[in-house]
């Protein structure tokens, strides 16, 4: 029988397989932490290593050297480890580049680039990294997550989008309020302002628009909550529903729970799925009918998503349906 993948996205771009938190460490010793939880509880987050805000002035390469070997360590089960390097204006992003390729391009699964100021930015980043890459001889290309926090970035986040090589497009809340001068309260960085401020509002929904409509990864920022699961499931909750993103950053470990069961899909739409998917397949995909009302391939496609989704975020799944579509998955 025919795996859906196979099938219902013949002939396009396949839209990337992310977890749907992406975890933020900083030093050896949270980034360590952070691998001992991934272990725990599987590859249903990513870690980001930050040489941006992680490294101190003049330990730059120190830094960027400590990330590439717990990239490389045993400790990294699930190959899910990226990291952030310094913004194009920064005398070190190169030096960064050089060092994670170069120490760990075999394992990294993304580079992030902050605070592009345009697409051009972007291509030129892009660009010395596919040169180091062939450099140090790797054999594929590392995807890239870009970081939209600055005016000229929001303006080409189209252009950014359909750049080839770039995964995911993540929000930067607390860079792009500081870049209105003033003119965006502080209260827009928290809940409930960063769900209702007009300028807010418009980035998330053009970040996103341009990201699905380019086959990425629209990541969503911060809560600046770290102590109350309620308030952070509550944002990752309004994240996912009201504004289409299907990923979200976590920078406490607290974070990552309640993230994941907010981004989690309903369980009754998940057994409707694979009500739905398992006699799609014994169909051969063609039309079927289900509960009195007409399936085809524009709906299969929708709940294969949603079927991806719970797995990806850990959800229990029927044994017959993770042996039929998840064979292999860890």
């Amino acid at each position: 029988m025919r795996h859906p993948d196979d099938v219902l996205f013949a002939g396009e771009k396949p839209f990337p397989s992310l977890p749907v938190v992406d975890h933020y460490a900083g030093s050896e010793k949270l980034i360590s932490k952070a691998l001992a939880l991934q272990q725990e509880l599987g590859p249903v987050f990513d870690i980001t290593c930050d040489c941006e805000d992680g490294a101190r002035a003049g330990a730059e390469a120190e830094h960027a050297e400590m990330c590439a070997r717990l990239i490389m360590s045993e400790a990294n089960h699930f190959h899910r480890v990226g990291a952030r390097i310094h913004d194009i204006t920064h005398p070190h992003w190169e030096q960064d580049l050089e060092i994670l390729v170069g120490g760990a391009g075999s394992r990294l699964p993304f580079i992030t680039l902050p605070k592009p100021r345009s697409a051009e930015d972007v291509r030129r980043q892009i660009h010395v990294l596919r040169q180091t890459e062939t450099l140090h001889g790797l054999k594929h290309s590392i995807p890239v997550h870009v970081l939209i926090e600055t005016h000229g970035a929001l303006r080409e986040v189209w252009q950014i989008a359909a750049l080839e090589g770039v995964e995911s497009l993540d929000f930067g809340l607390m860079d792009f309020v500081s870049g209105h001068h003033g003119a965006i309260p502080g209260s827009a960085m928290k809940s409930p302002g960063q769900f209702e401020h007009p300028l807010i509002v418009r980035a998330k929904c053009e970040i996103a628009a341009a990201a699905l409509g380019s086959g990425v990864v629209p990541s969503h920022n911060v809560t600046t909550e770290l102590n109350d699961p309620d308030i952070i499931r509550s944002d990752a909750s309004r994240a996912r529903l009201e504004f289409g993103f299907l990923r979200m950053w976590s920078i406490h470990p607290r974070q990552i729970e309640p993230i994941l069961a907010a981004m989690r899909p309903d369980f009754s739409e998940i057994e409707t799925a694979g009500e739905i998917l398992c006699a799609a397949q014994e169909a051969d995909w063609g039309p079927i009918q289900h509960a009195g009302k007409l399936h085809d391939r524009a709906s299969y496609r929708y709940y294969w998503e949603s079927l991806k989704r719970a797995a990806a975020t850990g959800m229990s799944l029927p044994p017959d349906l993770r042996q039929r579509f998840f064979a292999g998955c860890p």
